[in-house]
């Protein structure tokens, strides 16, 4: 007897009464390659996923036009959990919805959009009249990476009234990683530290060593510090020219970051940020500020400035 899956086609050949036998065992040969070779059982398989996620979608896109909030909700939870762009479609209807929660939501639902689709569903809440959306729509453009949100979250930075919104469009400003924003971001900086802007403050700075970061390395990860291991454990490197060669703006920066790690006035977690920006740009001028930094009473700025040593340019 054969498997159950091969019983129909050979029940089918022994109906066939004006079958040879070398018919029949040829016909047996290409029933068994066809159900055992990779290609077509990918292709089954594909089928079936696609199937499969219609009926997801369909469904999705039903809990999303429900009268319950927290069904909508549930539905952009799910489709950020699938983490692709299909799904990530099927949430820009959300970012109009009525509620605020249903749009704070979509803006990160779709962050796994190709950046030039994000980046215009997402920047019109940015004027949002409710300061959630506006501040995950900020964090979603970051996410989102693409430059073209640079210009409306500087805007966002230099004007909006809520201080969480600032500093959530500091962190995406560092996130797409572009030149552009230097100079605001340095501007702010200038201001005089206060407690209730110490966030924004911070936000800037990182979002400086970030955009040098990336400018200089690629890499968009931050860490500060990035372990407390030895040096070779480390993936600092001085080789590359620092951003302020290749990237004039950052030179003006250079000096604010110096005054805000030798400031008194200053928040622990601002000065940690504005040492890791020094290190990300890798002036030789910041060497000075840096050493000094090794004798501190904090141990993540002793960690931070000496990461920051090993990027200086030499």
């Amino acid at each position: 007897m054969g498997s159950a899956a091969e019983r129909p086609a050979f029940r089918m050949i022994r109906n066939n009464g004006s079958g040879t036998a070398a018919s029949m065992a040829a016909t047996c040969v290409l029933v068994f390659m066809l159900c055992a070779t990779p290609a077509f059982a990918q292709t089954a398989a594909d089928e079936r996923a696609a199937i499969e996620w219609q009926f997801y979608a369909a469904e999705l896109r039903k809990m999303l036009a429900t009268p319950s909030v927290e069904q909508r909700r549930e539905a952009l939870f799910q489709i950020r959990n699938l983490r692709t762009a299909e799904a990530s479609r099927i949430a820009i209807t959300a970012l109009k919805d009525s509620d605020e929660m249903v749009r704070a939501t979509a803006a990160g639902s779709v962050i796994f959009l190709p950046p030039a689709e994000a980046a215009p569903a997402l920047i019109p809440l940015l004027t949002d009249r409710s300061e959630f959306v506006r501040r995950e729509a900020a964090y979603a453009l970051g996410k989102s990476g693409d430059p073209s949100a640079t210009v409306p979250l500087v805007r966002v930075l230099e004007q909006d009234r809520d201080l969480e919104v600032r500093a959530a469009a500091a962190v995406g400003l560092g996130g797409i990683g572009d030149v552009a924003a230097v100079a605001s971001l340095v501007r702010y900086l200038q201001t005089r530290p206060r407690e209730e802007n110490e966030f924004v403050r911070r936000s800037a700075a990182r979002a400086i060593g970030q955009i040098a970061q990336i400018q200089r390395t690629g890499s968009r990860t931050v860490l500060t510090p990035e372990n407390f291991l030895p040096d070779e454990y480390k993936s600092a490197s001085s080789t590359k020219l620092p951003t302020s060669e290749t990237h004039p703006v950052f030179r003006s920066g250079i000096p604010v970051l110096i005054a805000v790690v030798r400031s008194s006035n200053e928040e622990p977690d601002t000065v940690r940020e504005a040492a890791f920006a020094l290190g990300a740009i890798g002036d030789p001028t910041a060497r000075p500020i840096l050493e000094a930094s090794l004798r501190s009473s904090d141990p993540y700025l002793v960690e931070i400035a000496r990461e920051a040593l090993l990027k200086i340019h030499r």
